[in-house]
């Protein structure tokens, strides 16, 4: 077995590292309201989460691994260079999302990953080798880079504000309704959490698989970019493995240290925080799911009485995102710095 199948069964394994980790975080984010409110139990919870995350790929299409995939141009590079690039920005997002799990404090894999990308692009085939999409925005159009930013930097703006409008409509509707209306509510829940858990599969779970495409068109295994489905299969089963077995610091983060959640915050903040990824995913942006929950989560209480929101523990959360990027840049062009250092080792 040569150097490049090596390289290519290693990014591989380490995707499933990636998507398990993503699953720290991003399906934790899902099921902490429901879980805080008290409307369903945490194994029903997970068990809708992970099999509608599961389909959201399926059903939906793969625009999102479309754009991650193809906003940094690998088909005329050198091989173990392209493969280095890849493997270094895996190993960005899973350091920091390691690090921010060890805290209890939701960060935003898909942001980890992007830029461990634009680190790793940076240092191994230049600025000329990424799409940066701005000629394509002068001209009133998203793509490369700049459609990869304004998913993840828009989204959490948008979050807030549908997450607070939603929670007005629904104080508004039900104002002079009872505790009566609860099972309403709860059976609410499901619905709400399954939609929720389809748009994450849909964006979110897509950028373990747009890796994986790049990787296979860097070593050679195919022509052009495309997913094939052993790998939509592979990444769906990792994220659903890593809610099994991880991020319950963070469900404990989201569902009980920002404010008192109560059923109705839950029922705002997942249909929120869905229509917000179910939109992005519509024009093949990709978006953070932990984010716009979290954003959706803060509007959702800050809609009802905005003393009521740990702003404090918000604001570190917050801080975690800002420094999200920048980091993985770095860790992201010191990992291809290693990488390339090794392979040229090896070869």
């Amino acid at each position: 077995m040569d150097l490049t199948q090596v390289l290519l069964i290693l990014t591989v394994v380490t995707v499933f590292a990636y998507d398990f980790t993503n699953g720290f975080h991003d399906a934790a984010d899902m099921v902490a309201t429901a879980i805080a409110s008290r409307a369903m139990k945490s194994s029903v919870a997970i068990a809708i989460v992970s099999i509608f995350t599961f389909l959201g790929p399926l059903i939906s299409g793969l625009a999102v691994a479309d754009t991650v995939g193809t906003f940094i141009e690998i088909s005329h590079t050198d091989t173990h260079h392209a493969q280095a690039l890849v493997i270094a920005a895996l190993l960005a997002a899973i350091s920091y999302n390691l690090g921010t799990w060890k805290f209890g404090l939701p960060s935003s894999s898909s942001n980890s990953l992007a830029g461990g990308l634009v680190g790793a692009g940076l240092f191994i085939v230049g600025s000329t080798h990424i799409n940066w999409g701005v000629d394509a925005l002068m001209h009133y159009r998203l793509e490369g880079l700049m459609k990869v930013i304004a998913g993840l930097f828009v989204s959490p703006f948008l979050g807030f504000i549908v997450g607070f409008i939603i929670m007005k409509i629904i104080f508004f509707i039900f104002r002079r309704f009872t505790v009566k209306i609860r099972p309403l509510f709860v059976l609410s829940q499901y619905f709400s959490v399954a939609w929720l858990g389809f748009s994450h599969g849909a964006n979110d779970a897509q950028k373990g698989m747009a890796i994986i495409g790049m990787m296979l068109l860097a070593s050679g295994d195919t022509q052009h970019f495309e997913i094939p489905l052993w790998v939509v299969f592979m990444c769906t089963t990792a994220i659903t493995l890593g809610t099994m077995f991880g991020g319950w610091s963070i469900i404990k983060t989201l569902g009980f240290e920002l404010y008192r959640i109560r059923i109705i915050h839950a029922v705002a903040n997942q249909l929120g925080a869905a229509l917000v990824n179910t939109l992005a995913t519509a024009i093949g942006a990709p978006t953070s799911t932990t984010q716009v929950v979290t954003a959706t989560l803060l509007g959702s209480g800050a809609a009802e009485k905005p003393s009521h929101v740990g702003w404090r523990k918000a604001g570190y959360i917050i801080a975690g995102w800002l420094f999200n990027v920048p980091v993985s840049i770095l860790m992201g062009a010191l990992y291809a710095t290693l990488f390339t250092q090794l392979i040229g080792a090896l070869t």
